[in-house]
């Protein structure tokens, strides 16, 4: 007779395998539940590690948690993949942000002196100095900030990587959706499959990104709390003999192109209030090169070869949700909005340690579930 999960993740992206893999390892038995949806933001992503070129005003409480996740993540990358056997394509390339005209520049001005406030390790650069570090950047480029503390990932690497760990540490895995969670009394019990089965379990951690809402049984604060926000982004490749577009990640007020090390680039992302709209639209497709190529000329020589539109699960004020929900045995981690890939090890790390003592770890408390609702915001 299989033994009854102390854990059902339900979501297999990288924030739910995140979870899955560190639970295990902590030693709790572990099912994962997920439908391997294409649009799936983990799947659908640049890689980005951006913690201060993604800083914004009035996210303090996120910039912390973000910069605390980036410092983790090099020791983190080290041990997922000894425990996966898989390379993750982590680098330590830095990000630079480059401004094309007055207005650009202005806004970079101002972008500089909040991060010089926070203390944020930013570097004024002027235009010739852009291009003396990245020299295919087009002439018309005046100013830039370069945060050497951001970092790139292959996305999809990742994923694979952590199901590889996943599969060592014995979780396992259910190919489907969850239709509705078992709740008797005002307690979590499990979760009902949409093929009619059920799961028993001691916690539910609901890890589904924008698709969290949707399940039977889920509080309001994630039902209402939760939405789409549709990104369509490019994969160019290099013809042979070109070399890389950029040794760095490089973006516009309009644009990033993320420059993989062996000829691969991804070029995103568009922001897109469309609901569960996955369209690769050719207008989407057409703003991205025109605004890749103003920055990086050499885009125009790529091979585009993939078009993905995915689905980030955006919250009410673009923070993840994160912590016990309102009833006893529901845990949520969603609602990473942009920052699902720069939050995979925090958000594994601090997820798993409530889960194994029950208590929450103090980084995730600005991020509980139930804000809206403790705000005396309708949900």
């Amino acid at each position: 007779m299989t033994a009854i999960p102390d854990v059902v993740v339900i979501g297999g992206g990288a924030i739910g395998l995140s979870i899955a893999w560190r639970s295990a390892v902590a030693g709790l038995r572990v099912t994962v539940v997920d439908d391997h949806h294409p649009a799936q933001a983990s799947w659908a992503a640049a890689g980005m590690i951006a913690p201060v070129s993604e800083a914004h005003h009035g996210e303090e409480n996120l910039i912390d948690l973000n910069l605390l996740s980036a410092r983790r993540y090099p020791g983190w990358i080290e041990e997922l993949e000894e425990a996966s056997g898989r390379v993750t394509g982590y680098t330590p390339c830095g990000t630079l942000v480059v401004a094309l005209d007055g207005d650009d520049k202005e806004q970079l001005d101002h972008l500089h002196g909040w991060q010089a406030e926070l203390g944020l390790p930013v570097e004024r650069l002027r235009g010739r100095e852009c291009r003396e570090l990245e020299p295919s950047l087009a002439p018309m480029v005046r100013a830039g900030l370069f945060m050497e503390g951001d970092h790139q990932i292959d996305n999809r690497k990742l994923v694979d990587a952590l199901e590889a760990a996943c599969i060592r540490r014995e979780v396992d895995f259910i190919n489907g959706s969850v239709a509705s969670l078992t709740v008797q009394g005002e307690r979590v019990t499990g979760a009902g499959l949409a093929s009619g089965d059920s799961i028993a379990c001691d916690k539910v951690v609901l890890a589904a990104g924008c698709w969290s809402g949707g399940i039977d049984g889920v509080p309001p604060s994630v039902t209402d709390g939760v939405r789409p926000v549709k990104g369509q982004l490019l994969y160019l490749t290099g013809r042979p003999g070109q070399p890389p577009l950029a040794q760095r990640n490089v973006r516009t007020m309009d644009v990033y192109v993320v420059a993989r090390g062996d000829g691969r680039s991804v070029v995103g992302a568009t922001v897109e209030e469309l609901g569960f709209d996955t369209t690769v639209t050719a207008g989407g497709v057409h703003s991205l090169l025109r605004d890749a190529i103003r920055v990086l000329p050499d885009v125009a020589e790529q091979v585009l070869t993939e078009c993905v539109a995915g689905l980030r699960p955006g919250s009410r004020d673009n923070r993840p949700l994160l912590g016990p929900g309102e009833q006893d045995g529901l845990i949520v981690a969603t609602g990473h909005y942009r920052n699902g890939i720069l939050l995979t090890p925090a958000t594994g790390d601090l997820i798993a340690e409530l889960l194994v003592t029950g208590a929450t770890p103090a980084p995730l408390k600005p991020f509980a579930p139930t804000r809206f609702a403790d705000a005396g915001v309708s949900v």
